[in-house]
């Protein structure tokens, strides 16, 4: 399939050069996903308009059920962006690795 180490590692580079615009475009997909998304706010909102009316109302367990949600809503957002940020480190590292690996190419070529 290779004809020499040259071709293998210029084919590794490559590919590993395109995984990572691939994984970075994912990356910041997610992150803009993430900063637009006005949703999961929307019903954040909604909710503590129901726990507020919870608590004047005297109704214990949807004060409970609502800070639950509210909760749960706030540990998606810390997810979605953790799963954005580690995909640019990765992409970063792709890349990086790539370089490094068409530099040795010319190097020692």
């Amino acid at each position: 399939m290779f004809t020499s180490t040259f071709d293998f590692q210029m084919t590794m580079a490559t590919v590993m050069f395109l995984m990572g615009l691939i994984v970075l475009a994912v990356s910041i997909f997610i992150l803009i996903k993430q900063a637009i998304g006005r949703d999961i706010q929307a019903i954040a909102k909604q909710t503590a308009k129901l726990a507020e009316k919870g608590i004047t109302e005297n109704i214990a367990g949807l004060v409970g059920n609502a800070s639950a949600l509210v909760n749960a809503l706030h540990d998606l957002s810390k997810t979605t962006t953790g799963i954005g940020v580690f995909l640019v480190f990765l992409a970063i590292a792709l890349l990086t690795t790539a370089y490094f690996i068409i530099r040795n190419l010319g190097v020692s070529n």
